[in-house]
């Protein structure tokens, strides 16, 4: 089935890349969201009150609230392959971003609501009336949302979507909470105990759980999410391939939506090279990342192939996570001064005067009287360096 409506509705199914087609799936799964939570809505609705069963009526409220959560998802999609524009230079991605968001603060809202109604049902416990109705309409939907929780799930790994992945969590959990109030319904008939309320508040906790999950993998790549250890190690080995590089660091990626990522680095190239010949490297360099879907800026920093003023030995004897670039010296034969950067780790940001006091200390074992001149660096993208 889902083959059948990506091939009815999405045009260039091969080039999931392009804003616009990218946007025709996440509108195609917004669309079949609405229409199916819609249906489901209805007849819940009607099997709720036939029955008199929370349960059943609040599952029908939770429909009715995905059916907006698919507006919302269609609505973030629709705006985010807008072009860019003279107030947004770096496009419109994130608002599929701030769509994810919302479809995972409306779940928290169901389940808190959930949770209300099923306490004070508990308090106040009535009747449930047992019937086919019900029973039927609730089988349907558990059918109808595990298709539609993989179609979800299909959807957004072929375009990397963390918007549709909420609204595949989302589909799970009306998975859960429809089952629970069907086994709450067949049990509470035939073993003469109320189970409505009770099994309302266990699916609510689970609901609110996952959507305080959600809000926080949505709300990351908003606040500016540091890359993964992966992506850094992956352009680090890119950029080290290149003849003339002998090393990177200060690598910045900013995020403006799926398909529209920015970056920056400083890339180490011998302080012999000409201008022309540095110069050629970076552009290369850049071009290729533009064509892999990175717009990376290159800022080239000469390096002595000094080794007597490695200090690499001497940063992993104190952490090894630190690490130095634009190493230079000023004096000859013997430096006075020794100038570089100095990447350490957020935890040790506030240990700096003892760091710098140890690499003086040690520098001065082979140069009496060199004092060093740091500038301490918290990695954005932490251990990209060489």
């Amino acid at each position: 089935m889902t083959e059948l409506l990506v091939k009815l509705f999405v045009k260039e199914r091969g080039n999931v890349d392009e804003t616009t087609n990218r946007a025709a799936y996440g509108k195609l799964a917004g669309c079949v969201g609405i229409v199916c939570n819609l249906l489901l809505c209805a007849g819940k609705f009607f099997a709720g009150i036939f029955s008199g069963s929370l349960s059943v009526s609040a599952d029908a409220v939770n429909n009715l609230s995905d059916a907006s959560s698919s507006i919302i998802s269609l609505i973030g999609f629709k705006l985010s392959e807008k072009s860019a524009d003279r107030e947004h230079p770096y496009g419109h991605g994130r608002y599929e971003y701030l769509a994810g968001f919302m479809v995972a603060a409306l779940i928290i809202v169901i389940g808190a609501e959930l949770l209300r109604d099923s306490v004070l049902k508990i308090i106040s416990p009535s009747e449930v009336l047992f019937g086919v109705l019900p029973i039927v309409v609730l089988s349907v939907s558990i059918i109808a949302k595990l298709w539609l929780m993989f179609f979800y799930l299909s959807i957004a790994k072929r375009i990397g979507s963390d918007a549709l992945k909420a609204s595949a969590a989302d589909s799970r959990n009306d998975v859960f909470s429809t089952a629970a109030v069907l086994i709450a319904l067949i049990i509470s008939h035939f073993a003469g105990f109320e189970l409505d309320g009770i099994m309302g508040a266990a699916v609510a906790v689970v609901i609110l759980v996952s959507g305080i999950g959600l809000v926080r993998d949505a709300i990351n790549p908003l606040l500016g999410k540091a890359p993964s250890k992966e992506t850094v190690e992956d352009i680090r080995r890119k950029i080290l391939a290149y003849k003339g590089v002998v090393g990177t660091h200060d690598l910045m990626i900013h995020d403006y939506g799926p398909g529209r990522t920015f970056a920056s680095v400083h890339v180490e190239v011998p302080a012999e090279m000409t201008l022309v010949e540095c110069h050629d490297i970076i552009d290369g360099i850049e071009r290729d990342f533009l064509a892999d879907g990175m717009n990376l800026l290159v800022h080239p920093d000469p390096v002595s192939q000094n080794d007597e003023l490695s200090l690499d030995e001497i940063v992993r004897e104190i952490d090894e996570r630190i690490t130095v670039h634009d190493v230079r010296a000023v004096g000859a034969p013997k430096p006075r001064r020794v100038i570089f950067d100095c990447v350490i780790p957020p935890e040790l940001a506030d240990s700096k005067g003892e760091i710098k006091e140890t690499i003086t200390k040690k520098l001065r074992e082979k140069f009496p009287e060199c004092e060093a001149v740091i500038t301490f660096d918290e990695g954005f993208s932490f251990r990209s360096q060489t």
